[in-house]
């Protein structure tokens, strides 16, 4: 069985948030050594302390948040060139992510609704505005560019360093800023892209890894259920996407896309898009468990691993994978108990 308290514990008590308030990418278990502090990751750390206080009423979960999010407003976010750096501190040339951006943004917007202090909303803000400023191409955005000059990267193979239908997860950072229409014109483009993104790759790692990028696109998907269209892409790229997990499975998985499929399962159930397969779920769910790791030391213990590889663990302690597993999991907990509420706001 997942063990909330023993998740939430190490993110409080890992180390994996740092004396800054940011929060490294991952804990590398076998060097013993956090990953340098990532933007995007704090973000989703915050948000992830926010839900373990309301789940929990713990007051020290909402104040690692206001550290989360100090951190972001304060240290990372470069109010002289307008652009928030992937890492911190920016070690050489510098990069931002339009992910990373919107992640971030989306983050904000949560501590403002909860803390509303002005710095928090002026940053959700500012971050929102720069996504659709500095990586503006035409009718597109870009992914990546460097900084301060906000050149855009060359597309790389790799999905994170392209654009595609994932980057809608990051767009509805628009919607939260209330920027509708640049938010259309993602959604647009993601639908448009949906056929080409899976599987990507011949590789099962890297499928993989495309099918986590895929579940964020779907998840950009909840606030435009109203259009046919995208219900039928919602409906379709769940069935497309629970094919291509149990293709892989036994030999390349990943903790974070079982916990994005029962949640985006949860979530269509609940609206009315797709009938919820139970026998699907519960393997989902049943799976989740599998990748919290037990350990005398504290770095590690309750945390979520990122994977494993031909039935053997990956040595990331992953901030992320966490968040994903403790959301997913409660929210399991909840639907079987007849008290689940969907509100994409709240998708971590």
């Amino acid at each position: 069985m997942f063990s909330l308290e023993r998740a939430g514990r190490w993110f409080l008590a890992s180390g994996i948030q740092e004396a800054s308030g940011g929060v490294a990418r991952y804990y590398r278990i076998d060097r013993g050594a956090n990953a340098p502090v990532s933007t995007e990751i704090t973000g989703y750390a915050c948000e992830a302390f926010l839900y373990l206080a309301g789940r929990t009423g713990q007051a020290e979960y909402r104040t690692a948040a206001l550290r989360a999010g100090r951190f972001l407003t304060g240290c990372a976010w470069d109010a002289r060139i307008g652009a928030l750096p992937f890492e911190w501190p920016a070690n050489g040339a510098a990069l931002a992510y339009f992910f990373d951006c919107g992640i971030v943004s989306r983050a904000l917007h949560a501590l403002w609704r909860e803390e509303p202090e002005p710095e928090f909303i002026d940053t959700a803000r500012a971050c929102a505005a720069s996504m659709a400023r500095d990586f503006r191409d035409g009718s597109c955005w870009h992914a990546v560019i460097d900084l301060p000059g906000k050149r855009p990267l060359p597309a790389e193979p790799r999905w994170s360093r392209q654009p595609g239908c994932y980057q809608l997860k990051a767009a509805l950072a628009w919607l939260q800023a209330g920027d509708y229409a640049h938010y259309e014109a993602q959604r647009a483009l993601a639908l448009a892209g949906d056929a080409s993104f899976l599987p990507g790759a011949d590789e099962p790692g890297r499928v993989v890894d495309r099918l986590h990028a895929y579940l964020y696109y779907l998840e950009g998907l909840l606030p435009s259920l109203g259009d046919a269209e995208c219900r039928n892409a919602l409906a379709s790229g769940i069935v497309r996407a629970a094919v291509a997990a149990r293709q892989h499975r036994g030999v390349y998985e990943r903790s974070d896309v079982y916990a994005q499929l029962l949640r985006i399962r949860l979530y269509a159930d609940r609206l009315g898009v797709l009938p919820l397969d139970m026998a699907a779920a519960a393997e989902e769910a049943a799976a989740i468990p599998e990748f919290q790791m037990s350990s005398w030391d504290p770095r590690i213990d309750g945390c979520v691993a990122f994977g494993r590889a031909a039935g053997t663990l990956l040595p990331y302690a992953n901030p992320v994978s966490t968040a994903f597993a403790i959301q997913a999991c409660e929210m399991w907990s909840d639907y079987q108990a007849g008290r689940f509420q969907p509100d994409w706001r709240e998708l971590i």
